[in-house]
Protein backbone atom coordinates (compact mmCIF):
# COMPACT_ATOMS: atom_id res chain seq x y z
CA UNK A 1 0.00 0.00 0.00
CA UNK A 2 1.09 3.79 -1.09
CA UNK A 3 2.14 5.97 1.26
CA UNK A 4 -1.22 8.01 0.11
CA UNK A 5 -3.06 4.87 0.25
CA UNK A 6 -6.11 4.74 2.43
CA UNK A 7 -7.37 1.48 4.13
CA UNK A 8 -10.91 0.91 4.56
CA UNK A 9 -11.53 -2.08 7.06
CA UNK A 10 -15.20 -2.65 7.55
CA UNK A 11 -17.29 -5.55 8.95
CA UNK A 12 -17.13 -5.30 12.21
CA UNK A 13 -14.28 -2.99 14.40
CA UNK A 14 -14.09 -3.89 18.32
CA UNK A 15 -12.75 -1.00 19.39
CA UNK A 16 -13.50 -2.50 23.02
CA UNK A 17 -15.45 -5.70 24.07
CA UNK A 18 -18.60 -3.60 24.07
CA UNK A 19 -17.60 -1.12 21.67
CA UNK A 20 -18.67 -2.73 18.03
CA UNK A 21 -18.30 -0.01 14.98
CA UNK A 22 -19.05 -0.77 11.76
CA UNK A 23 -16.01 0.57 10.08
CA UNK A 24 -12.94 2.36 9.92
CA UNK A 25 -11.12 3.98 7.68
CA UNK A 26 -6.56 4.63 7.99
CA UNK A 27 -5.28 7.55 6.57
CA UNK A 28 -1.37 8.43 7.26
CA UNK A 29 -0.90 5.28 9.20
CA UNK A 30 -3.60 5.98 12.10
CA UNK A 31 -7.17 5.05 12.80
CA UNK A 32 -10.05 7.19 11.86
CA UNK A 33 -13.63 6.84 11.83
CA UNK A 34 -14.55 9.79 9.97
CA UNK A 35 -14.86 8.85 5.81
CA UNK A 36 -11.76 11.03 4.67
CA UNK A 37 -12.80 13.37 1.94
CA UNK A 38 -11.73 12.50 -1.72
CA UNK A 39 -9.88 9.43 -1.01
CA UNK A 40 -8.24 8.23 -4.31
CA UNK A 41 -6.62 5.14 -3.86
CA UNK A 42 -8.75 2.98 -1.29
CA UNK A 43 -7.41 -0.50 -0.04
CA UNK A 44 -10.73 -2.38 1.66
CA UNK A 45 -10.66 -5.68 3.97
CA UNK A 46 -13.12 -7.00 5.50
CA UNK A 47 -14.00 -9.23 8.38
CA UNK A 48 -13.87 -8.75 12.29
CA UNK A 49 -11.16 -6.65 13.54
CA UNK A 50 -9.41 -6.14 17.07
CA UNK A 51 -5.61 -4.00 18.09
CA UNK A 52 -3.37 -5.58 17.79
CA UNK A 53 -2.63 -8.42 19.86
CA UNK A 54 -0.43 -7.94 23.00
CA UNK A 55 2.32 -10.49 24.04
CA UNK A 56 2.90 -9.66 27.77
CA UNK A 57 5.95 -11.57 28.30
CA UNK A 58 7.92 -12.54 25.41
CA UNK A 59 12.34 -12.17 24.50
CA UNK A 60 13.02 -11.06 21.54
CA UNK A 61 16.59 -11.38 21.09
CA UNK A 62 16.81 -14.54 23.24
CA UNK A 63 17.88 -18.07 22.74
CA UNK A 64 18.49 -21.30 24.31
CA UNK A 65 21.54 -20.02 25.58
CA UNK A 66 21.50 -16.66 25.61
CA UNK A 67 21.72 -13.61 22.85
CA UNK A 68 20.94 -14.43 19.34
CA UNK A 69 22.09 -12.64 16.29
CA UNK A 70 20.25 -9.63 14.08
CA UNK A 71 18.99 -12.05 11.48
CA UNK A 72 17.04 -14.34 14.45
CA UNK A 73 15.91 -11.21 16.69
CA UNK A 74 13.87 -10.30 13.54
CA UNK A 75 12.40 -13.69 12.61
CA UNK A 76 11.25 -13.93 16.08
CA UNK A 77 9.82 -10.49 15.51
CA UNK A 78 8.54 -11.72 12.43
CA UNK A 79 7.08 -14.76 13.93
CA UNK A 80 4.99 -12.94 16.47
CA UNK A 81 3.52 -10.32 13.96
CA UNK A 82 2.30 -13.26 11.73
CA UNK A 83 0.58 -14.45 14.68
CA UNK A 84 -0.81 -10.99 15.05
CA UNK A 85 1.27 -10.02 18.04
CA UNK A 86 1.92 -6.25 17.22
CA UNK A 87 3.19 -5.18 20.70
CA UNK A 88 5.36 -7.09 22.66
CA UNK A 89 7.02 -6.69 26.65
CA UNK A 90 9.78 -8.25 26.07
CA UNK A 91 10.14 -9.39 29.58
CA UNK A 92 14.08 -9.76 30.00
CA UNK A 93 16.56 -10.06 26.81
CA UNK A 94 20.25 -9.87 26.66
CA UNK A 95 20.55 -8.40 23.05
CA UNK A 96 20.22 -4.89 22.07
CA UNK A 97 16.96 -4.60 20.17
CA UNK A 98 16.88 -0.87 19.85
CA UNK A 99 16.93 -1.12 16.40
CA UNK A 100 13.72 -2.46 16.15
CA UNK A 101 12.11 1.05 16.65
CA UNK A 102 13.03 1.92 13.50
CA UNK A 103 11.48 -0.84 11.76
CA UNK A 104 7.45 -0.18 10.78
CA UNK A 105 7.23 -3.34 9.70
CA UNK A 106 8.08 -5.43 13.03
CA UNK A 107 5.83 -5.25 16.44
CA UNK A 108 6.42 -3.03 19.02
CA UNK A 109 8.31 -3.75 21.85
CA UNK A 110 8.38 -2.29 25.58
CA UNK A 111 11.53 -3.38 26.88
CA UNK A 112 12.22 -4.60 30.48
CA UNK A 113 16.47 -4.80 30.18
CA UNK A 114 17.90 -7.76 30.52
CA UNK A 115 16.86 -9.94 33.47
CA UNK A 116 18.48 -9.60 37.09
CA UNK A 117 19.17 -12.78 38.79
CA UNK A 118 21.30 -14.02 41.59
CA UNK A 119 24.65 -15.96 41.29
CA UNK A 120 24.37 -19.32 39.79
CA UNK A 121 20.49 -19.10 40.37
CA UNK A 122 19.18 -18.79 36.59
CA UNK A 123 19.45 -19.75 32.96
CA UNK A 124 23.06 -19.39 32.02
CA UNK A 125 23.66 -16.51 29.38
CA UNK A 126 20.32 -14.98 30.08
CA UNK A 127 20.93 -12.80 33.35
CA UNK A 128 22.98 -10.37 34.83
CA UNK A 129 23.96 -12.33 37.87
CA UNK A 130 24.63 -10.89 40.85
CA UNK A 131 24.49 -10.44 44.88
CA UNK A 132 22.11 -8.56 46.39
CA UNK A 133 24.28 -5.81 47.48
CA UNK A 134 24.53 -4.85 44.11
CA UNK A 135 21.18 -5.00 42.93
CA UNK A 136 19.93 -1.50 43.66
CA UNK A 137 22.53 -0.56 41.34
CA UNK A 138 21.93 -2.95 38.42
CA UNK A 139 17.77 -2.25 38.78
CA UNK A 140 18.58 1.69 38.14
CA UNK A 141 21.21 0.37 35.08
CA UNK A 142 17.85 -1.59 33.67
CA UNK A 143 15.26 0.87 34.84
CA UNK A 144 17.28 3.67 32.44
CA UNK A 145 17.77 0.89 29.47
CA UNK A 146 13.96 -0.67 29.35
CA UNK A 147 11.05 1.05 28.76
CA UNK A 148 9.42 1.51 31.91
CA UNK A 149 10.13 -2.52 33.33
CA UNK A 150 12.74 -3.75 35.19
CA UNK A 151 12.68 -8.00 35.78
CA UNK A 152 14.32 -9.26 38.44
CA UNK A 153 14.54 -13.29 38.78
CA UNK A 154 12.77 -13.83 42.09
CA UNK A 155 12.76 -17.87 42.46
CA UNK A 156 14.80 -20.52 40.82
CA UNK A 157 16.23 -23.62 41.87
CA UNK A 158 18.70 -23.58 44.70
CA UNK A 159 21.21 -26.56 43.90
CA UNK A 160 21.95 -26.94 48.27
CA UNK A 161 18.51 -27.18 49.01
CA UNK A 162 17.38 -29.31 45.75
CA UNK A 163 14.17 -27.09 45.38
CA UNK A 164 13.26 -23.56 44.37
CA UNK A 165 13.71 -20.92 47.00
CA UNK A 166 13.37 -17.14 46.97
CA UNK A 167 16.53 -15.62 45.24
CA UNK A 168 17.06 -12.13 47.27
CA UNK A 169 16.21 -11.06 51.17
CA UNK A 170 13.29 -8.97 51.72
CA UNK A 171 15.39 -5.96 52.61
CA UNK A 172 17.44 -6.11 49.06
CA UNK A 173 13.72 -6.04 46.78
CA UNK A 174 12.40 -3.41 48.88
CA UNK A 175 15.25 -1.44 47.92
CA UNK A 176 15.24 -2.68 44.01
CA UNK A 177 12.16 -1.87 43.91
CA UNK A 178 12.04 1.74 45.51
CA UNK A 179 14.99 2.31 43.36
CA UNK A 180 12.80 1.14 40.31
CA UNK A 181 9.97 3.30 41.31
CA UNK A 182 12.30 6.37 41.94
CA UNK A 183 13.16 6.31 38.18
CA UNK A 184 10.01 6.01 37.30
CA UNK A 185 9.95 2.45 36.31
CA UNK A 186 7.69 -1.00 37.53
CA UNK A 187 9.16 -4.00 38.75
CA UNK A 188 8.02 -8.08 37.75
CA UNK A 189 9.42 -10.93 38.59
CA UNK A 190 9.86 -14.56 37.20
CA UNK A 191 8.11 -16.57 40.42
CA UNK A 192 7.53 -20.62 40.22
CA UNK A 193 7.00 -21.32 43.88
CA UNK A 194 5.15 -19.76 46.36
CA UNK A 195 7.89 -18.85 49.22
CA UNK A 196 9.22 -15.70 47.32
CA UNK A 197 5.97 -14.18 46.71
CA UNK A 198 4.63 -12.67 50.04
CA UNK A 199 8.24 -10.37 50.38
CA UNK A 200 7.99 -9.41 46.60
CA UNK A 201 4.19 -8.19 47.07
CA UNK A 202 4.94 -6.46 50.28
CA UNK A 203 7.86 -4.88 48.57
CA UNK A 204 5.75 -3.07 45.85
CA UNK A 205 5.85 -5.18 42.92
CA UNK A 206 4.28 -4.17 40.34
CA UNK A 207 4.02 -7.64 38.44
CA UNK A 208 4.00 -11.61 39.12
CA UNK A 209 5.91 -13.44 35.77
CA UNK A 210 3.96 -17.13 35.60
CA UNK A 211 3.00 -16.52 39.78
CA UNK A 212 2.28 -20.49 39.75
CA UNK A 213 3.06 -20.98 43.61
CA UNK A 214 0.12 -18.19 44.13
CA UNK A 215 -1.84 -19.83 47.23
CA UNK A 216 -5.33 -18.95 48.41
CA UNK A 217 -3.62 -17.55 51.24
CA UNK A 218 -1.57 -15.21 49.23
CA UNK A 219 -4.41 -14.47 46.69
CA UNK A 220 -6.32 -11.53 48.73
CA UNK A 221 -2.75 -9.85 49.36
CA UNK A 222 -2.33 -9.91 45.56
CA UNK A 223 -5.57 -8.15 45.20
CA UNK A 224 -5.50 -5.84 47.22
CA UNK A 225 -2.06 -4.62 46.36
CA UNK A 226 -3.75 -4.76 42.60
CA UNK A 227 -0.32 -6.75 41.53
CA UNK A 228 -0.73 -8.24 38.18
CA UNK A 229 -0.02 -11.30 37.01
CA UNK A 230 0.96 -13.04 33.64
CA UNK A 231 0.36 -17.15 33.56
CA UNK A 232 2.04 -17.97 30.52
CA UNK A 233 0.49 -21.41 30.63
CA UNK A 234 1.79 -22.47 27.46
CA UNK A 235 5.39 -23.18 29.16
CA UNK A 236 3.62 -23.76 32.08
CA UNK A 237 2.74 -26.98 30.16
CA UNK A 238 6.40 -27.69 29.79
CA UNK A 239 6.73 -28.70 33.51
CA UNK A 240 6.49 -32.66 33.72
CA UNK A 241 8.90 -32.60 31.17
CA UNK A 242 11.45 -30.33 32.90
CA UNK A 243 10.25 -32.15 35.87
CA UNK A 244 10.88 -35.61 34.17
CA UNK A 245 14.97 -34.29 33.09
CA UNK A 246 15.59 -33.48 37.03
CA UNK A 247 13.85 -36.44 38.76
CA UNK A 248 17.55 -38.16 39.75
CA UNK A 249 19.68 -35.41 40.44
CA UNK A 250 16.76 -33.39 42.40
CA UNK A 251 13.63 -35.44 43.12
CA UNK A 252 12.44 -32.58 46.07
CA UNK A 253 12.59 -30.15 42.89
CA UNK A 254 10.85 -31.90 39.88
CA UNK A 255 7.87 -32.84 42.71
CA UNK A 256 7.45 -29.62 42.83
CA UNK A 257 7.29 -28.74 39.87
CA UNK A 258 4.59 -31.40 39.23
CA UNK A 259 2.52 -30.07 41.63
CA UNK A 260 2.63 -26.35 40.69
CA UNK A 261 1.74 -28.10 37.18
CA UNK A 262 -1.28 -29.58 38.26
CA UNK A 263 -2.76 -27.01 39.83
CA UNK A 264 -2.12 -24.31 37.29
CA UNK A 265 -5.62 -23.89 36.03
CA UNK A 266 -7.17 -23.56 39.32
CA UNK A 267 -4.72 -20.80 40.87
CA UNK A 268 -5.74 -18.48 37.47
CA UNK A 269 -8.67 -19.08 38.01
CA UNK A 270 -9.21 -18.25 41.47
CA UNK A 271 -6.68 -15.39 40.68
CA UNK A 272 -9.35 -14.25 38.05
CA UNK A 273 -12.36 -14.63 40.43
CA UNK A 274 -10.60 -12.63 43.20
CA UNK A 275 -10.12 -9.68 40.74
CA UNK A 276 -6.18 -10.21 40.25
CA UNK A 277 -5.31 -8.38 36.52
CA UNK A 278 -4.33 -10.96 34.40
CA UNK A 279 -2.48 -10.90 30.92
CA UNK A 280 -1.72 -12.82 28.24
CA UNK A 281 2.32 -14.09 27.85
CA UNK A 282 3.88 -16.46 26.25
CA UNK A 283 7.39 -16.70 27.40
CA UNK A 284 8.73 -17.02 23.70
CA UNK A 285 11.99 -17.23 23.17
CA UNK A 286 14.67 -19.37 25.07
CA UNK A 287 13.56 -22.75 24.93
CA UNK A 288 9.91 -21.82 23.52
CA UNK A 289 8.58 -21.01 19.69
CA UNK A 290 7.24 -17.21 18.98
CA UNK A 291 3.81 -16.95 17.63
CA UNK A 292 2.06 -18.88 20.58
CA UNK A 293 -0.49 -15.64 21.64
CA UNK A 294 -3.33 -17.25 20.11
CA UNK A 295 -2.69 -20.33 22.18
CA UNK A 296 -2.13 -18.53 25.45
CA UNK A 297 -5.48 -16.98 25.32
CA UNK A 298 -7.05 -20.31 24.59
CA UNK A 299 -5.30 -21.26 27.73
CA UNK A 300 -6.85 -18.84 29.98
CA UNK A 301 -10.00 -19.79 28.64
CA UNK A 302 -9.46 -23.56 29.46
CA UNK A 303 -8.23 -22.39 32.99
CA UNK A 304 -12.01 -20.83 33.32
CA UNK A 305 -11.63 -16.93 32.54
CA UNK A 306 -14.94 -15.91 30.53
CA UNK A 307 -13.52 -16.06 26.58
CA UNK A 308 -14.13 -12.23 26.23
CA UNK A 309 -12.02 -11.47 29.49
CA UNK A 310 -9.21 -13.73 28.12
CA UNK A 311 -9.55 -11.82 24.59
CA UNK A 312 -9.22 -8.44 26.78
CA UNK A 313 -6.07 -10.26 28.15
CA UNK A 314 -4.44 -9.90 24.99
CA UNK A 315 -6.00 -6.63 23.61
CA UNK A 316 -8.12 -3.74 25.22
CA UNK A 317 -6.55 -4.52 28.77
CA UNK A 318 -3.25 -5.24 28.29
CA UNK A 319 -2.89 -2.26 26.17
CA UNK A 320 -4.31 -0.14 28.52
CA UNK A 321 -2.59 -2.15 31.46
CA UNK A 322 0.76 -1.06 28.99
CA UNK A 323 0.18 2.89 28.67
CA UNK A 324 -0.61 2.12 24.44
CA UNK A 325 -3.70 2.94 22.68
CA UNK A 326 -6.19 0.56 21.11
CA UNK A 327 -8.37 1.64 18.12
CA UNK A 328 -8.54 4.89 19.35
CA UNK A 329 -9.27 7.76 16.78
CA UNK A 330 -5.44 9.24 15.91
CA UNK A 331 -3.83 5.62 17.16
CA UNK A 332 -1.68 3.97 15.23
CA UNK A 333 -3.18 1.37 13.12
CA UNK A 334 -2.24 -1.54 14.75
CA UNK A 335 -4.89 -4.61 13.51
CA UNK A 336 -5.59 -7.82 13.01
CA UNK A 337 -8.31 -8.93 11.06
CA UNK A 338 -10.20 -12.12 11.74
CA UNK A 339 -13.13 -14.08 9.47
CA UNK A 340 -15.62 -14.89 12.73
CA UNK A 341 -16.01 -13.16 16.16
CA UNK A 342 -13.29 -13.59 18.83
CA UNK A 343 -15.31 -13.20 21.27
CA UNK A 344 -17.57 -15.88 20.37
CA UNK A 345 -14.26 -18.15 20.04
CA UNK A 346 -10.91 -17.35 20.80
CA UNK A 347 -9.80 -20.00 18.68
CA UNK A 348 -9.95 -17.99 15.68
CA UNK A 349 -7.23 -15.93 17.25
CA UNK A 350 -5.53 -18.76 15.55
CA UNK A 351 -5.83 -17.90 11.76
CA UNK A 352 -5.34 -14.08 11.44
CA UNK A 353 -6.99 -13.01 7.71
CA UNK A 354 -5.43 -9.53 7.65
CA UNK A 355 -2.67 -8.10 9.80
CA UNK A 356 -1.98 -4.60 10.07
CA UNK A 357 1.01 -2.96 11.35
CA UNK A 358 1.22 1.14 11.11
CA UNK A 359 -1.44 0.90 8.64
CA UNK A 360 0.13 -1.30 6.56
CA UNK A 361 -1.02 -4.34 5.37
CA UNK A 362 1.75 -6.58 6.13
CA UNK A 363 0.16 -10.29 6.02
Amino acid sequence: MSDHAVLHVKGRVLAGPDDVRDELWVVGGRVTYDRPAGAGDVRTVEGWALPGLVDAHCHVGLGAHGPVDTDTAEKQARTDREAGALLIRDAGSPSDTRWVDDRDDLPKIIRAGRHIARTRRYIRGYAHEIEPADLVAYVGQEARRGDGWVKLVGDWIDRDAGDLAPCWPREAVEAGIAEAHRLGARVTAHCFAESSLRDLVEAGIDCVEHATGLTPGLIPLFAERGVAIVPTLVNIATFPDLAAGGENRYPRWSAHMRRLHERRYDTVRDAYDAGIPVYAGTDAGGSLPHGLVAAEVAELVTAGIPPVEALAAASWAARAWLGRPGLDEGAPADLVVYESDPRADVRVLAAPRRVVLNGMVVQ
